[in-house]
This record gives structure tokens, sequence and C-alpha cells, in this order.
């Protein structure tokens, strides 16, 4: 099959994002299939280009790079251009690439126009991959408040999902929550995957970093949507319980970055760390080491079906994992003992729990012990990646 990828945060290992395009495509082009990812370029991804419209080439993988600059401390009105720009230009490859099928992996919703335009112009097959619920996360977490862009933006959601012959989300909670307000069947979720044998082989620090004995890790983005301020105060409750043996270790950027590395300082916050991006390659000896890994997310109904990279990636590196949604996440943990759910109002509760863990190393071990086996079990990327290729080829063989 000839599959043309719309997918805007491409990235590689040797980046400091999620590598689930690269895998997966990577996988199909190794089974004969072509793929070409038209792409442009995230702060957070190894990719790079000179001029406005670049083709390059990573391991079978033909990409179209757009040179179009997206970074999550941009403003949000130069974000959603950045959208826009991109959907629009990715419009001339949907009709002119060849095309068995078309993925338009969202969000941002915007995505789906050219995903729209190979569907309804050049006649191709659609896929609609649905990374987040937009706009309903946008809308819920206000970032889009006005009454008639909200109307035009559920409008435009339902077209892509009833233009596509099948849609694929992350996470069960997407399947839920599409099939349930579009009456929809042929929606199936496709996990984030985790590369098991990158994570889970032993990886020794090549770092002159200094890094405490014992820390929980939270790794990705520093911002509001990630709850960043729980991890901040629950390190000002460890010093306040004098539990400095135990550090929360950052590692990424975001809105928040600055802010918080600035009250740390200036607050003598020593359980708190902050290091900069790193390649995927290099984060793995970081999580390994880590007692805990945290995912949080801020407390609303859409993020509970979320898919972060870093929960699939730290089991895979048999690390227990820390979050905060009442969804999907929370019914695995639970259902395999792999982690917790706290409250994510409740920073004294995530300080207790860090010091249960560093207290019980035994019980800890048990767990991280189970984490890698079920990550092995549900998401190695080699059985995703089939899952999904399974679809594609379904639906390209449907009438």
């Amino acid at each position: 099959m000839k599959i043309v990828y719309f997918y805007q945060y491409f990235s590689t290992p040797k980046g400091s994002w999620g590598t689930r395009v690269y895998e997966f495509a990577k996988d199909w082009v190794d089974k004969g299939h072509e793929v070409t990812v038209v792409t442009s370029v995230y702060s957070k991804s190894d990719l790079k280009a000179d001029k406005f419209i670049e083709d390059q080439y990573f391991e079978g993988i033909h990409l179209k790079v757009l040179n179009i600059s997206i970074d999550n401390k941009q403003p949000f009105l130069k974000r959603i251009w950045s959208f826009i720009l991109y959907s629009v230009l990715s419009c001339y490859y949907a009709l002119t690439l060849k095309a068995d099928i078309v993925i338009a992996s969202s969000g941002p919703i915007t995505v789906g126009l050219p995903g729209l335009v190979a569907r309804y112009i050049r006649g191709r097959k659609l896929v609609f991959e649905t990374r987040d619920l937009w706009p309903e996360g946008a809308i819920e977490l206000g970032m889009i408040n006005n009454a008639w862009l909200k109307k035009f933006s559920y409008w435009f959601e339902k077209v892509c999902y009833k233009a596509s012959s099948y849609i694929i989300t992350l996470s069960p909670g997407m399947t839920q929550n599409i099939k349930k307000r579009f009456n929809i069947l042929n929606v199936d979720d496709v996990t984030n995957a985790a590369n098991i044998k990158l994570f889970s082989t032993p990886v020794p620090f090549n770092s002159d970093v200094v890094l405490p004995k014992s820390y929980a890790i939270y790794t990705g983005n520093i911002g509001v949507v990630n709850n960043s301020y729980w991890l901040f105060e629950a390190a000002k409750i460890l010093k306040a319980k004098k539990r400095e043996d135990i550090v929360i270790l950052l590692i990424g950027e975001g809105q928040q970055r600055s802010e918080l590395v600035e009250l740390s300082n200036k607050e003598d916050i020593t359980t708190f760390k902050r290091l900069g991006l790193m390649p995927k390659t290099e984060l793995v000896a970081y999580i390994q080491q880590a007692f805990a890994s945290l995912v949080p997310l801020k407390g609303t109904p859409v993020l509970d079906t979320s898919s972060p990279n870093k929960f699939f990636e730290s089991l895979a590196a048999g690390v227990p994992v820390i979050q905060n949604t009442q969804g999907w996440m929370k019914d695995f943990l639970n259902e395999h003992d792999v982690g917790f759910t706290l409250d994510p109002n409740n920073a004294d509760q995530l300080a207790d729990k860090l010091i249960w863990m560093k207290d019980n190393p035994e019980a800890v071990s048990l767990m991280g012990e189970k984490a890698l086996i079920v990550a092995k079990r549900f998401f190695d990327k080699d059985f995703l990646s089939n899952k999904m290729l399974d679809i594609l080829v379904k639906v390209y063989e449907s009438k």
C-alpha cells in the first residue's frame, strides 16, 4: 500500500518527543509498504529543515517537511496560526501525492482539512487518528471560549469523523467517547506504544549531572495542562517534612518552566530539580533509575481519556506510575497493580505516597517487575504497529 500520513510532530528517538509515527512507519516500510509523512518542525523533535519545504528520508520513511515552527511556549494565537498554515499547505499534498490510504492524525483538529481534501476531491480512503479529543479538550480547558468557534469546531470534528472509513484513537476512553457521541462503529484504539527493548535494557549513566539517590521523575511539557504546580507543591511538602532524601525531578520545557525554577531557587526547595530536554535515547537511563514515574494532568473529564507517552515508556522501563486521571489509566493501574491514582488537587497525598514508596522498596520493586510484564503484553510497539496495519489493510481491501 501507499500510505500518506498527515502528522505535524514527527520525531525519531534522537528527539525529545514521542516516536509512535516513526516506529509504526518504519515497521510498515520494512513490511513492503510505502509511507510518506507530511510533517512540520516541532521544537521537541530532532527534525530540522533549511528550505521552506524539504524532502527527507529516515530508514525508508519519506518525509515532506514543511518548515513551520511549532513550540508549546508560543503564544496561543501563534500556535493556532501554525496549525492552520500547516493544514492549508498540506492540502497540496493531499491533492498530489499518490495514496491508497490517507491518515490524518489529530490534534489539532485542523489536520482534518487535508484529510477531507484527499477523501472528497481525490477519492482516497481516509483513516482519522484521534490523538486527543479536539476540540473538546481545548474547550474544556478554556482555550476556546467563543460560542461561534465552539459550534464550528464541533461541526468540523463531526465532518472529519463521518468522512472517515475508520477512526483510530489512542485510548479506550477516546473510543468510548466517540462511539457514544457520534454512534460510529468503525472505531478502535491503538494506544501509544513503548519501545520495549530500548526502555527495558539497562543503560548506564553517561552524564556529568549529579543525580539525587532517590527521585521520582516527570518527563515532558511543564505547564498548566500537565498540572506542574502539583509536583512543585509536593516537593515543598517533602522538604517541610524533612524528607530531602526524596527529590521530584522534571525533565522538559514548557510555559511554566521558568516560574517554577525561579520559585524553587527563591524558596530553596532542594527536593525539586529540573533538567532540560534531552534525546529519548539519553532519557532512558534517567527513567530507569527513578523509583516512581509521575504522569500528572489537570483534573478535567476530557483528560481522563489521555494517552501520554510517558505512561507507556515508564512501564516498559519497569517503573511504577503515579497518575491522577479518573479514566482508563486508573483502571489499568488498579487491575495490574503497577501504580497509583491520586487526587490532582492534593499535593500532600502525592508527597505521602512518595514517602511510602521510598520507605517500601521491596513492594515498589515488585510493582516494577509487573510493570514490565504488562508493558510487553499490551504496549509493545511491534504488536500495536501490526494492530494498526491490520486496520489499514482492512480499509484498503474494503469496497
